[in-house]
Order: structure tokens, then sequence, then C-alpha cells
């Protein structure tokens, strides 16, 4: 329960505050007051607490990004950034590669769908809350993005090894970005 009224505490407060990830960290103790009221309107968007401690969330796909980065609706009417955990895709900026091509597969797959978003209630530094998709096929959005080739699993950050298997698979296999004699991840790249 109270990783529910963290992860609603933030929620709230990235709502009403348009402003620098810094300016936001500084309003956030004001909107922990209001974690109750914040509780009753939102718990319904709250599929469940897993029993890994993860929350299940419910939203639309409203906003394809890039290869790991999507806009989410939350609740028909919080947009929320999300950045998909574990995964680092070719990047848009700066013409990576497979950039393009990454950012049209995450779309085929999740893209104006109703979604289920399995987080810890974590953020990354520039405000993105950190997930997996589940997408309305009931497919891991994450791990299909690096398993069809169009991602690298990104050890920095996850210590999910099912991830590396994928990503051998689609080595093995020629598959996405791993058609290239050289592909660059997108680490290196930025």
């Amino acid at each position: 329960m109270k990783l529910t009224y963290t992860f609603l505490s933030a929620i709230i407060f990235l709502f009403s505050c348009q402003r620098s990830v810094e300016t936001r960290r500084s309003d956030q103790d004001h909107s922990i007051s209001n974690k109750e009221a914040v509780l009753d309107q939102k718990e319904e968007t709250i599929t469940e607490n897993l029993p890994d401690g993860r929350l299940a969330l419910k939203g639309e796909i409203i906003r394809i990004v890039d290869g790991d980065t999507a806009e989410l609706l939350y609740n028909g009417e919080l947009p929320l950034m999300l950045r998909l955990q574990h995964i680092d895709a070719p990047e848009k900026r700066g013409k990576q590669p497979y950039g393009n091509k990454a950012k049209t597969v995450l779309s085929d797959l999740c893209f104006g769908q109703q979604v289920t978003i399995l987080t810890d209630g974590d953020f990354d530094m520039g405000g993105r809350m950190i997930g997996e998709i589940i997408n309305e096929d009931g497919i891991n959005v994450n791990k299909e993005m690096v398993r069809l080739g169009y991602a690298w699993h990104f050890k920095k950050y996850s210590e999910d090894f099912s991830f590396d298997e994928l990503e051998k698979e689609a080595r093995d296999n020629r598959r996405g970005l791993w058609q290239d004699s050289n592909p660059i991840a997108p680490w290196d790249f930025r």
C-alpha cells in the first residue's frame, strides 16, 4: 500500500506541475499531503498490486516518441511519458540506423491500445515513468522489441536476464538491427 501512495502522489504531482524536474522535486512534499484524496480518485485505474511489489496500471498509449519511449494516457486524463524498462532502442535523434524503424515497430505493437503498465513506481531523471507495457494481446512489448531485433537489453539498468536470451535469439537470427554487420548500441551512439 505504501508503494501505491508513493506512486499516486508522484502521478498527481506530475499532473499538476509542468516545471523542470528540479522544481517538481521541491513541490512533491506538498502533493504528498493529498495522497488520501488521490488514492480515492485514482485507485480504480490500478489493476492490482503484484506479488513482486510492482503495480499494474491501465491506460492508453497515445503517442510513440521513439523505440523505447511512449506517452500513456492514465485514468483518461493524465498524460505520462513512459520509458520502457530493461531496453534501449536505436536513437531517432542523430539518425542512428534503425531508429525510425524501432519507433514504427513500437507503434505497431501498442499505439492506440488500452495497455497494462507494470511498474515499480519509479521515474527517470527526465520525469518519465519506468515500466513494461503489456499490450491488448497480452504481449510484453519491451521483450518483443528485443526479440524482433529493434532494441538491446539495457544491462546497465536491468538484471532481468530473460532479455539477454531474447537479444541472443535476435542476433543469431539476424533480425532487425542485427542485419547490420556492426550495429552500434545507443549508449555508444549518444
